[in-house]
């Protein structure tokens, strides 16, 4: 395998087995596969980095389609309708080496309107030997029409949990040792994209150090340090709002993105809930979660009360989800601060 490859195309899924996360689709394409029941026209949709290319790419190998006969059409830079004329063209002729001719057209949705009225006419009356597969990322600008001609299945983002797993996977064939909180950090950031994962190990792995410790990560990725995070929830515990504005100060003079920020707390807030709701779960909690991290939220678990928790939850949810003024980025949060200390529900 070649070294100088990008993390992402090195360990690209080269099979149904290798593709995270979307067990819900991969199930029903190898039984179209098993079953030699294969649609001439598949809609992958979903957020970038889910799978979408790789997939396609998978099923039509398993249909047997050889590389000559496999072609891939990124529609962000071929979306007018001379192109789709020579791709209808030659859709007409034969495949040279396999039973069929596979078209696979990235973010489709960047077709103009002539170019998508005549892949429309296509999928209406398609050659035997050509199956096309669709891939979005933006599903409501492919119009009802090709829709409707495809089969359609929707990509999801990839749970931290797996995220996390695979990053660790990676790092150990690639010689390095990666602590479990900088596999959460990674899982974090990269938002369900297993790219963006794969991109971000990659950087970290450009330091040249064997050992990736969470300090370190934090650096890197410019998270907030666990000191920061960790201010703000016993604020929120000892209901102590001078020591939650000087940490939200404190993140916003090291331009620490705010919503970073509220996104790193919401973490700890749940993970303490599911502690309190759950016990059984927190043998997992302490392999997702950094030592340091697990045995603070350990800690502080038992001083707050379950419905403080839930409502903290959801206050600094909301604050995550509004529109911070660029004026007072940190706004949000330190409303989110008020609103949760003056509850007074008494500690369990």
């Amino acid at each position: 395998m070649d070294n100088n490859l990008a993390l992402y195309r090195k360990y690209r899924p080269q099979s149904f087995a290798d593709v995270l996360g979307q067990d819900h689709i991969v199930g029903i394409l190898k039984n179209a596969v098993k079953l030699d029941r294969i649609s001439h026209a598949y809609l992958f949709s979903g957020p970038r980095g889910t799978g979408k290319t790789s997939t396609a790419r998978i099923l039509a190998r398993e249909v047997g389609c050889a590389d000559v006969d496999l072609m891939e059409i990124d529609a962000a830079s071929s979306r007018g309708i001379d192109e789709i004329r020579a791709l209808r063209d030659a859709a007409r002729f034969s495949p040279l080496q396999s039973k069929f001719k596979v078209y696979i057209i990235d973010e489709v949705h960047m077709l103009t309107k002539e170019a998508f009225n005549a892949l429309l006419k296509t999928l209406e009356e398609p050659p035997r030997h050509v199956i096309f597969i669709l891939a979005t990322t933006e599903l409501e600008k492919v119009p009802e029409t090709i829709i409707s001609r495809c089969q359609t299945f929707s990509f999801h983002k990839i749970p931290e949990t797996i995220l996390r797993q695979a990053v660790i996977k990676t790092a150990k064939k690639e010689g390095f040792d990666l602590d479990n909180e900088s596999a959460g950090l990674i899982a974090l950031f990269a938002e369900g994209s297993f790219r963006d994962a794969q991109g971000l190990l990659d950087k970290l792995f450009g330091l040249g150090e064997n050992k990736i410790e969470g300090a370190r990560t934090r650096e890197i990725l410019s998270a907030p340090a666990r000191d920061l995070i960790e201010g703000f929830v016993l604020a929120v515990v000892e209901k102590n709002a001078e020591q939650g504005l000087a940490s939200i100060n404190q993140a916003l003079e090291k331009n620490i993105d705010p919503n970073l920020f509220i996104k790193l707390i919401l973490r700890d807030f749940r993970a303490m809930l599911i502690m309190k709701m759950a016990p059984n779960l927190q043998k997992q909690l302490a392999k997702d979660l950094g030592e340091r991290e697990f045995e603070f939220l350990t800690k502080q678990k038992e001083k707050i009360a379950q419905p403080n928790m839930e409502n903290a939850l959801r206050i600094l949810l909301d604050s995550h989800h509004a529109r911070s003024n660029p004026y007072l980025p940190q706004l949000p949060l330190e409303l989110a601060l008020a609103k949760i200390i003056s509850i007074n529900t008494p500690n369990a």
